[in-house]
């Protein structure tokens, strides 16, 4: 590829001048939230069926972020491509549905093809354009101007500008929306079980505890070093003290262990309820994972038994297994 030998390559500066021209399209948007952007949330607030966007080109691929963003923060939606749709795809609309159409031109031949079978269904139909006096816009229940004074691009041809002000307004749509259906973190944690907001919110801590013969325990009669020796095997730096009943009488742990060597305790011959830490920390099962590294940041531990509701042993963890888990 032949670079113009007076070209200076100052790329910080072409950089910059392309963030400024869209940071001011977008700006412009604000003057544009008006009845017709309340009416467009009444009508996908409302809408019984889903909101299907549609776009062709660059505004396609804008179309299919914006129906993600509506999807994952409570308004169900999907993508169409109209040159599909006019092969068979229409039929993914139904009568309960509202479609949000983006066309910077407002003349795209594929949508423009659609258009009577959409009018036909007779669903509230949306445009987002660049052109208040197109086809598109005209024929829309609501009209959104999207348009931009220049693109970014210095030679006006690809869509950089345009594109960015119609994602800006799809995703004002979509946070609107949001705020208006009271949509909270677990929602959003319910459509995303997979990412780490997800997880915090999602996962229990019966989900990730250690259960059986991974807890370490000893009973209130076993010695210093019965403990010290289980501590070893199970590796969480602690062992649970219980009765014979499996309640929970307390804790013995790394940081137990230091302040009774500092205090020339004979380890041999000590018995653990004498050095134990009684009344320790305790959860439950069914609270989140989430709790529990506030608990362990706010009481400085780095490890709890999880008791059911008569204070019987359950479960062990520790930071390394919410770490492992991802809440962390």
């Amino acid at each position: 590829m032949k670079y113009r030998e007076s070209f200076k390559q100052n790329f910080q500066a072409l950089g910059l001048a392309v963030i400024e021209n869209e940071a001011a399209s977008v700006a412009a948007l604000a003057g544009r939230i008006d009845q017709g952007f309340d009416r467009a949330c009444h009508f996908m607030l409302h809408c019984e069926g889903r909101v299907v966007v549609t776009g062709m080109g660059k505004s396609g691929h804008i179309g299919c972020k914006i129906a993600a963003t509506l999807a994952s923060t409570g308004t169900p939606a999907f993508f169409v491509h109209p040159g599909e749709a006019s092969h068979g795809d229409l039929g993914m609309i139904t009568e309960k549905d509202v479609v949000l159409a983006l066309s910077n031109s407002g003349e795209t031949d594929e949508i423009l093809t659609i258009l009577p079978l959409i009018k036909r269904l007779d669903v509230p139909l949306i445009a987002l354009t660049g052109n208040p006096d197109s086809n598109l816009a005209k024929e829309a229940d609501v009209h959104i101007n999207v348009s931009v004074e220049k693109e970014a691009c210095p030679l006006g041809l690809a869509p950089t500008s345009s594109t960015t002000a119609t994602l800006a307004m799809g995703d004002a749509l979509a946070i609107a929306l949001l705020e208006a259906r009271g949509f909270t973190e677990q929602d959003f944690a319910r459509s995303h079980p997979g990412g780490s907001l997800g997880r915090r919110l999602l996962l229990h801590i019966g989900d990730i505890m250690r259960t059986g013969k991974e807890i370490p325990k000893v009973l209130r009669s076993d010695s210093m070093n019965a403990a010290l020796l289980e501590m070893t095997h199970k590796g969480l730096g602690m062992t649970a003290v219980v009765d014979d009943t499996d309640r929970i009488v307390g804790i013995f742990t790394d940081g137990d262990l230091r302040r009774v060597l500092d205090q020339g305790i004979d380890i041999h011959r000590c018995m653990i309820e004498e050095v134990m830490t009684p009344e320790c920390v305790t959860v439950t099962s069914d609270q989140l994972a989430a709790e529990a590294v506030q608990i362990m940041e706010s009481r400085k531990i780095n490890s709890f038994l999880v008791a059911d509701g008569e204070q019987r042993l359950i479960g062990a963890l520790n930071m390394h297994d919410l770490l492992r888990a991802g809440v962390i």
